[in-house]
């Protein structure tokens, strides 16, 4: 008969589970949260709205439930990413900034509807903060963190526009600079992933 392991605090998925935790105790707020705020950390993003792709996800939100994000995401302080360690850089307000810079992406989306979106966030020490995004990831498989790659991506800039478009620009159109990169996979092609994914996970994957 096996003997379980014994339980370690400090083992490295039971950290990133501890900032994984808090996080979704959080209160759920649209997005973006309607006042700015300092602190760097993680974000998980959640869809309310009409978009057919996404009714697996929609019915695990809806009536207040907000159990499936459909994006997870980290904001680090600036200094971090630079090299180093990146320990006790001033984070401003890097976390509000993102979350704001996705609003932006999603209001000018043309087939999806900012007010249908909502979020959790939480400022984090700088150790943590990779820790605890990659846990939520693993928890929830978020479709935009996975299958529908590109949301978080920002404007390649002038002569970088020889790459790809994202499967999430060619779902959701309507970032100007995403046009000016080439083609990327058809929508249909997209779709049939998206309908291989769920169903693969019908529901939320869970804790692996």
């Amino acid at each position: 008969m096996g003997v379980d392991e014994p339980y370690n605090p400090l083992h490295k998925k039971n950290l990133g589970f501890s900032v994984a935790e808090a996080l979704l105790a959080k209160d759920v707020v649209p997005l973006p949260p309607r006042e700015r705020f300092r602190g760097a950390g993680i974000y998980a993003i959640y869809y309310t709205g009409e978009f057919a792709l996404y009714r697996p996800i929609v019915k695990q939100n809806r009536n207040g439930k907000f159990s499936w994000p459909i994006y997870v995401g980290k904001a680090i302080p600036e200094g971090a990413r630079r090299g180093g360690f990146g320990l006790d850089t001033p984070a401003g307000a890097v976390l509000s900034k993102r979350l704001g810079e996705h609003a932006q992406s999603i209001e000018i989306a043309q087939n999806l509807g900012l007010a249908d979106f909502a979020c959790r966030f939480l400022t984090v020490d700088d150790i943590w903060i990779p820790l605890g995004e990659n846990l939520l990831i693993e928890m929830f498989f978020p479709i935009w963190n996975t299958v529908i790659d590109g949301f978080g991506n920002h404007d390649p800039g002038s002569g970088r526009y020889n790459q790809r478009r994202s499967a999430w620009d060619e779902l959701h159109p309507g970032r100007t600079w995403a046009q000016r990169v080439q083609s990327g996979a058809t929508q249909s092609a997209i779709e049939e992933k998206v309908k291989a994914y769920f169903a693969m996970h019908p529901q939320p994957p869970g804790i692996q």
